[in-house]
């Protein structure tokens, strides 16, 4: 013997149902597609380009580092800087001075 199943929502009218079940769907689907965008390489600066970019001297960022204001990525004898992370050391001091 197959028993029917009824589910009853009380105070809904179908549209509403409706309209609520899509809206749920879109933001799920928006999620997803958003988790699987391409992720952005991060662009690696020599110490040179940093120097450059900060009016600095390489001495000047030799000491940042040790200060521990920048922070530098080694591979073998090769010194490099994420740009990201250049521009927030100056975000961060320039908020200090607020």
């Amino acid at each position: 013997m197959e028993r029917n199943r009824i589910t009853e929502v009380h105070g809904v009218t179908p549209q509403e149902l409706q309209a609520s079940i899509i809206e749920d769907l879109k933001s799920e689907i928006n999620t997803i597609v958003n988790s699987f965008k391409p992720q952005k390489n991060a662009e690696y600066l020599t110490r040179k380009e940093v120097a450059a970019i900060l009016k600095v001297s390489l001495v000047t960022l030799t000491d940042w580092n040790k200060k521990g204001v920048l922070k530098p990525y080694r591979l073998g004898n090769l010194i490099r800087y994420k740009r990201a992370e250049i521009d927030q050391a100056l975000i961060s001091i320039n908020s200090k001075n607020k």
